[in-house]
C-alpha cells in the first residue's frame, strides 16, 4: 500500500498552479508557452503555404490525404 503522505506536488484547487507564484511554475511554464506559440505559428504558416500550392484549405487537404492514403 502507497504511502499517502509522499506526493510530487501538493494538492490544490484547479487552475490554482497558474495564478499562484511559485518557484517551479514561472520560468518553465513561460518556457513552455513560447515554444508552444511558436509551433503553433509554425502549424499556421504551413497551413498557409499548403493552401497556396493545392488550392484547398487545411480541411480539405486532410481529407485529400486520407482519400489518398485509404485508395
Amino acid at each position: 500500500m502507497p504511502d499517502d503522505s509522499f506526493q510530487y506536488e501538493p494538492l490544490e484547487r484547479f487552475g490554482e498552479g497558474l495564478t499562484t507564484r511559485r518557484p517551479w511554475n514561472t520560468a518553465a511554464l513561460a518556457g513552455v508557452e513560447r515554444l508552444n506559440g511558436r509551433v503553433a505559428m509554425l502549424g499556421f504558416a504551413a497551413a498557409l503555404v499548403g493552401e497556396w500550392f493545392s488550392g484547398h484549405g487545411p480541411a480539405g487537404q486532410l481529407l485529400a490525404l486520407l482519400r489518398w492514403y485509404l485508395r
